[in-house]
C-alpha cells in the first residue's frame, strides 16, 4: 500500500483532555503526600508526627485489648489512680477495630503499624469526597477538581492526614467541612444533617465549638433576614443538634458521669446549649407567623439567646473561664503557654519558626477572598462564600493568638481556592478579559496554594538560629523508637521524664509515666516541672511522692530552670553532679540518660 494511503488511514494521535490532566495531577499530588520512607517508618517503627498520635494509639490499643468502652482511664498515666481521658471513644473505636481486624493476618505489632499508615489516607479520601461533592454542586466539576488539587497543596489540611496522624483533628475537619456544605445547600434535610454533624464535631472534641456556634448563628441570622423561606434550615439545624448531641454523649459517656460537668468535653454545659438551640428553633417555628418583620424576629432570638447564655453562666460558671479550670499558674505559664499549638503568630516569628508562613497567610487570603466574593461575587454563589467566610474568620482570629485555632478552619481553604483557581483559569483563556483582572486573579490563585509560601518560609529558615534548629532536631531524636524502645528492656516501673516524652514511653514500653502533655494531669505536670526544673530536694520530693523508679533525661531539651540556677536534673544529665540515691543505667543505642532510683 502506498505510504500516503497508509498515513491517511492511520488513527489520529490520542490526546489527553484538560479534565483528565487535572485528575492525573490530583492523583499524583495525593500519592506524593505519602512518601514510601515515611510509610515504612510508620509501619515498622510506629513513627507518629505528634505526641497526641502516640497517646491515641495507646488508648486504641487498650480498647482493642479489652478495656471497657466507658472506662477511659489510662492506668499507666500518673499511677496508681491513672488519668481519665477526655478524648472520644468514637475516634478510638475505628482505630482499635482496624488493629483487631489486621492482627490475625499480620500479628499485633505489624497490625498497629499498618493501621497507623492506612487510617490517615482513608480519612483523607473521605475528606476529598466530601469536598468534591460539595464544590461540584455549587461551583461545577472543574472547580471541584481544582479544590481537590488545592487540598493536596494546603499544609493545614495535609498535616492532619499525614502517615501516622491518627489524632482526632482530621475527623473534626471532615465534620465541620460537611456541616458547612450542608449549610450552603440549605433546606430542612440539609439543616438536620448540619446539626447532626455539628453534634458529631462536639462529641469528637470541643476545638470545633466556635465553628458550631457560628453555624448556629448563620441559620438564626438567615431566618431573621429572610423569614419563613429560611425556617426549614433553622429548624432542621436546631433539631439535628439537639437530638444528636445527647445521643452521642450517652454513647460514649458512662451513665454515672452523665451529670458531671466537663468544660473540655461534650457534657451537661454544652448539652444545655444544644438542647436550648433545639427549643429555640421550635419556639421560633411556632411564632413565625406572628413575627412578620426583621426587628420582631431579631427581638425574639435575642431574648432566647439571653436566657440560654444566662442559664449557662448560672448553671456552669466554672466553664466561663475556658476549658482548663483548676490549672495552676506554674503549669499554665511554664507548660501550656509554651507549647506550639498555644503560641501566637508573633511568637512563632520572634522564635524564628518561619514555617508558620505556610499556614497562616493562605488562611488570611482565603478569608478575605470569601468575604470579597460575598459582596462582589455572583449572586448564586454568595451563600457559599458567606458560609466559607464565616468559618474561616474565627480560625484567622483565634489562630493569631493560638496556633491551634487554624486546625479546623484550614479545611475550608480548598472550598475557596477551588473556585478561585477555576475562575483564574477561565479568565486567563479569555482574551477579552482585562489584563488587570487576569493578573489579580492569577496572583490570588497563586497565594491560595500554600505550597507557594514555602519560598518565603525557606528564605526565613536561612536566618533561623542554628543552635535552636539543632536543639529541636535533638529533641525529636529523644522521641524516636531507637531512643525510647531500649527502655522496654528494664523491669516495668514508673518513669519521671520530660513532659513531651510521656506518650512515646507509654506507646513503646510497658512503663508508667508521671507526666504527659495533657491538661487534666495537673499533679503530673507539676511534678515534671518542679522535679526536673528545681534543686535536688525538689526532684527527690517528687520522686518519692509518685513512686518513681526511673528518672529519664533528654539532654538536648532539659526542663526550664525554676530556681534561678541550672536545674539539678540538667546538671545531672550533663555529668556535672551526681546523687547517691540515683544509679546510672547505660542503655545501648539510646540518646537518653537514665537512672534507677535506689
Amino acid at each position: 500500500m502506498p505510504a500516503t494511503a497508509s498515513s491517511a488511514a492511520a488513527p489520529p494521535a490520542a490526546r489527553l483532555d484538560a479534565s483528565t490532566l487535572l485528575w492525573l495531577l490530583v492523583a499524583f499530588s495525593a500519592v506524593t503526600l505519602y512518601p514510601p520512607g515515611d510509610v515504612i517508618a510508620t509501619i515498622r517503627h510506629l513513627r507518629v508526627p505528634d505526641t497526641d498520635d502516640a497517646m491515641r494509639l495507646v488508648e486504641a490499643r487498650d480498647l482493642a485489648a479489652g478495656q471497657g468502652w466507658f472506662d477511659n482511664v489510662q492506668a499507666r498515666f500518673l499511677p496508681p489512680l491513672g488519668i481519665a481521658s477526655h478524648w472520644s471513644r468514637l475516634v478510638d473505636a475505628p482505630i482499635a477495630g482496624l488493629i483487631l481486624l489486621l492482627t490475625p493476618l499480620l500479628g499485633r505489632s505489624l497490625a498497629e503499624g499498618v493501621t497507623l499508615a492506612i487510617w490517615p489516607p482513608l480519612l483523607f479520601g473521605v475528606y476529598g469526597a466530601v469536598l468534591f461533592t460539595g464544590v461540584r454542586r455549587t461551583f461545577g466539576p472543574r472547580a471541584a477538581v481544582l479544590a481537590l488539587l488545592a487540598a493536596t497543596q494546603t499544609f493545614g489540611v495535609t498535616v492532619q492526614f499525614a502517615a501516622g496522624r491518627i489524632d482526632h483533628h482530621g475527623l473534626q475537619m471532615i465534620a465541620i467541612l460537611a456541616m458547612s456544605l450542608c449549610l450552603i445547600r440549605g433546606g430542612r434535610a440539609a439543616g438536620i444533617g448540619a446539626g447532626a454533624l455539628a453534634a458529631l464535631s462536639l462529641a469528637i472534641g470541643l476545638e470545633g465549638l466556635p465553628s458550631v456556634a457560628l453555624g448556629a448563628l448563620f441559620v438564626v441570622g438567615d431566618w431573621v433576614l429572610r423569614g419563613r423561606v429560611a425556617l426549614p434550615g433553622f429548624l432542621g439545624f436546631g433539631l439535628g443538634l439537639g437530638l444528636a448531641a445527647p445521643i452521642l454523649f450517652g454513647a460514649q459517656t458512662a451513665p454515672g458521669l452523665w451529670s458531671a460537668t466537663a468544660c473540655d468535653a461534650l457534657s451537661p454545659p454544652w448539652l444545655w446549649l444544644a438542647a436550648g438551640g433545639a427549643a429555640a428553633a421550635l419556639a421560633c417555628a411556632g411564632l413565625d407567623r406572628r413575627l412578620g418583620s426583621i426587628p420582631a424576629r431579631l427581638a425574639c432570638v435575642a431574648a432566647i439567646g439571653i436566657v440560654l447564655l444566662g442559664g449557662f453562666a448560672a448553671l456552669f460558671p466554672v466553664c466561663l473561664g475556658g476549658p482548663f479550670p483548676g490549672m495552676t499558674p506554674l503549669v499554665r505559664d511554664r507548660w501550656l503557654l509554651a507549647v506550639n499549638e498555644m503560641s501566637s503568630v508573633g511568637k512563632f516569628v520572634a522564635r524564628g519558626q518561619w514555617e508558620v508562613l505556610v499556614y497562616y497567610p493562605v488562611l488570611a487570603l482565603a478569608a478575605l477572598a470569601a468575604s470579597w466574593a460575598v459582596l462582589r461575587g455572583m449572586q448564586a454563589h454568595r451563600r457559599a462564600h458567606a458560609v466559607a467566610a464565616l468559618m474561616l474568620w474565627p480560625g484567622l482570629v483565634i489562630g493569631w493568638f493560638q496556633f491551634r485555632g487554624i486546625y479546623v478552619a484550614s479545611g475550608l481553604i480548598p472550598l475557596v481556592a477551588g473556585p478561585v483557581l477555576d475562575r483564574a483559569l477561565g479568565c486567563a483563556a479569555d482574551r477579552a478579559a482585562a489584563l488587570r483582572l487576569r493578573a489579580g486573579l492569577a496572583a490570588l490563585a497563586f497565594g491560595l496554594v500554600s505550597t507557594a509560601w514555602m519560598i518565603p518560609a525557606a528564605l526565613g529558615g536561612l536566618f533561623q538560629d542554628g543552635g535552636r534548629k539543632a536543639a529541636e532536631q535533638n529533641a525529636f531524636a529523644c522521641l524516636a523508637d531507637t531512643a525510647v524502645a531500649p527502655l522496654a528492656a528494664l523491669a516495668p516501673g514508673t518513669v519521671l521524664a520530660p513532659i513531651f516524652m510521656g506518650p512515646a514511653i507509654l506507646m513503646l514500653t510497658p512503663h508508667a509515666v508521671v507526666a504527659a502533655p495533657y491538661h487534666r494531669a495537673i499533679p503530673g505536670l507539676t511534678a515534671a516541672l518542679e522535679g526536673l526544673g528545681g534543686i535536688e530536694a525538689d526532684l527527690r520530693r517528687q520522686v518519692e511522692a509518685h513512686g518513681v523508679r526511673y528518672l529519664v533525661a533528654c539532654l538536648s531539651q532539659p526542663a526550664a530552670d525554676l530556681r534561678g540556677e541550672t536545674a539539678f536534673a540538667t546538671r545531672l544529665a550533663r555529668g556535672e553532679t551526681r546523687a547517691d540515691w540515683l544509679e546510672p543505667l547505660p542503655l545501648d543505642g539510646s540518646v537518653l540518660k537514665v537512672w534507677r532510683v535506689r
